[in-house]
Formats: structure tokens, C-alpha cells, sequence
């Protein structure tokens, strides 16, 4: 059986079958947080430099990740809705927002958390945290920027263009380590080489990794429907849930 998939750009349609997803992905997400979490802290081994305190990057890389990917995500959804007038894809870019920008400051402190042992100072002027500190920005600027224009149309718009520009920070981020001498230690997962952690270290953090992206996408999709019934309050789809009580 086919699936007509263009049926789903329509407000009312998604928001029912985002209705449908959120408890999914939910469960999803609380199962691999848990499991990550176990292996990550009470089955992985000890580092042979670092100790316990690596044990801060099964939250601080998936956050990390999520926070550049959520980024690329947003502009993308941004950018559709800025050429195609879409109203769909602009209330997505608006969902994906606070959750990248919780992302970027979980990264942001836990990597604090593990500076202050492994360097001796909460913070360093060091490429990549000045990168992902200028993301946390464009996160804040494009909410901010969207909340001080009441027109949504408009709103969208330059939340847009905030969030395509915005996107030149990402290499930046990810090549930064690379391109200039930093403190901030290499990738130590690549598509290209062999990982250079244990298996067990491995799995706890991509379980992890996993558990963060179906996190985001059940928050994101709880969010799309707030902001759908928001702006789509006018209709008579909005008000006929209103009248069974649905809402």
C-alpha cells in the first residue's frame, strides 16, 4: 500500500501523526538512556590517563554531537520554509531550536566538568569551545530573534536567515581541533580510522549517541504540535478537537 507522504506537509495531518510517533520514540529514548548510562558508568573500565573523570564524555560527546547536528537540521527545515513558504517546515525549524540549544550548554558544561581536572580551569579561550559557545549564541539569537516579531511570517523569516548563515560555524566546530592547535583532544571515534577506545567505552557511548537522538526527535515532535495548534488556533480542524475534547 502506498503511502501519499505529501499529505503529511499539512499541519493538521502531522500533527496527528507526530501524536502517534511521540510515545514511540519516548520509550525508545528512556530505554537506551538507561542502558547507556549502566554500561557508561558502571561497566566500561577506568581510563589508563584520565580515570574516572572520562566517564563525563558518555553525556558531554552525544551532546555535543546532537547539538552541531541539531544546528544543520534546523537551517535545513529554516531553508525550506524561507524558499518554499512552507508553514510546516518553518514550525520545525522553531521545534528543533530549544532542544539543540539545551544540547550546545549540556556540551558546554559537561566539558567544563571535564576541563577542571584534566587542564586545571573550567574554561579556556580553545577553538572549540569558543565555536560551540558562538553556537549556544545562534541558537539563542534565532529564538530570541523569532520571539520579539509577532508576525510568525516574519518571524520565520528572519529566524531563517539567523540559522543559514549561522551554519559556517559547524565545520568550524567539527574541523577546529584539526586546523588550529587547541587544547581539546582529537575525535577519538572516525568514519575513516579504527575507534581508539574500548569496545565497552564504545558501546556505552554510542547507546548513548542513540538515546539522544530519539530523545530529540520525541521532544521535537511533542513541541511541533504545541506550536502547530498555536498558530493554526483560527482553523476549523483546531476547533473541532476543541469540541471532542482533544484538546
Amino acid at each position: 500500500m502506498a503511502i501519499n507522504w505529501y499529505k503529511y506537509a499539512s499541519p493538521a495531518s502531522f500533527y496527528t501523526l507526530a501524536g502517534k510517533m511521540v510515545p514511540f520514540f519516548a520509550i525508545i529514548a528512556i530505554g537506551l538512556l538507561i542502558a547507556g548510562l549502566y554500561i557508561g558508568f558502571f561497566v566500561a573500565p577506568s581510563d589508563f590517563q584520565q580515570g574516572e573523570a572520562y566517564r563525563i564524555i558518555f553525556i558531554h560527546v552525544p551532546a555535543a554531537w546532537m547539538s552541531m547536528f541539531l544546528y544543520v537540521v534546523m537551517a535545513f527545515w529554516a531553508g525550506i520554509g524561507l524558499a518554499f513558504n512552507t508553514r510546516l517546515s518553518s514550525m520545525m525549524a522553531t521545534a528543533i531550536a530549544p532542544t539543540g540549544a539545551l544540547f550546545t550548554f549540556l556540551a558546554l558544561w559537561t566539558g567544563s566538568l571535564w576541563g577542571k581536572p584534566m587542564w586545571g580551569t573550567w574554561w579556556v579561550w580553545d577553538a572549540r569551545l569558543t565555536s560551540e559557545l558562538i553556537l549556544l549564541f545562534l541558537y539563542i539569537g534565532f529564538m530570541s530573534l523569532q520571539a520579539a516579531i509577532d508576525d510568525p511570517r516574519r518571524a520565520d523569516k528572519a529566524g531563517a536567515i539567523i540559522a543559514l548563515v549561522g551554519v559556517i560555524n559547524i565545520p568550524i566546530i567539527y574541523f577546529s581541533v584539526q586546523w588550529w592547535n587547541t587544547l581539546h583532544q582529537g575525535a577519538s571515534v572516525s568514519v575513516t580510522q579504527a575507534p581508539t577506545m574500548a569496545a565497552t567505552m564504545l558501546t556505552g557511548m554510542m547507546v548513548m549517541v542513540f538515546a539522544s537522538w530519539m530523545y530529540s526527535i520525541a521532544v521535537i515532535l511533542k513541541r511541533v504540535r504545541v506550536i502547530i495548534l498555536e498558530r493554526e488556533s483560527h482553523t476549523t480542524w483546531v476547533a473541532e478537537l476543541r469540541e471532542k475534547g482533544a484538546l
